[in-house]
């Protein structure tokens, strides 16, 4: 199974205390450009992460080679995909790398971002690309810990 996520914290203690246990994961994939080159805050987020799970850091482009590399989707185990903003998601997307639902946990306020969780707050380029992965028949769930209800609804 493979879990992917919008949290622009990417790895902190909810992935490590909550998702990881809800998923199963034994791989999280850090799909960023910022961070794929940056040594420093892979060790900074290696840090968080139990010695039983390995981690990757990835350019939102090269993601499906970088799942290719663990073995695929399906060989791979749980592995949770974690990105910072849902235009990244989409680029990945766009780049080849495929998925059927997306959680979207996490996305800060700001000036012109409408709040439609406790979580999450989007801009309308946010809801545009939300919007996209509807339209592709991808599920959309908005939640920030798996014991948070589903939040099914977005307009």
């Amino acid at each position: 199974m493979v879990w992917v996520r919008i949290d622009n914290r990417l790895v902190h203690g909810q992935i490590i205390e909550t998702w990881l246990p809800y998923t199963h994961a034994k791989h999280i994939v850090v799909a960023n450009d910022a961070v794929a080159g940056d040594a420093l805050q892979q060790q900074i987020m290696s840090l968080a992460i139990p010695h039983s799970i390995t981690c990757s850091f990835s350019t939102v482009e090269d993601l499906s080679e970088t799942v290719m590399s663990l073995g695929g989707c399906s060989s791979a185990g749980n592995t949770i995909i974690l990105f910072s903003s849902c235009e990244d998601v989409r680029k990945a997307f766009e780049a080849g790398f495929k998925f059927s639902s997306v959680n979207i946990g996490n996305i800060h306020y700001g000036p012109g971002k409408k709040q439609i969780s406790p979580s999450v707050a989007l801009s309308s380029d946010d809801e545009s690309c939300l919007h996209y992965f509807k339209g592709k028949g991808i599920e959309l769930d908005f939640r920030c810990v798996p014991n948070d209800p589903v939040q099914v609804r977005f307009s």
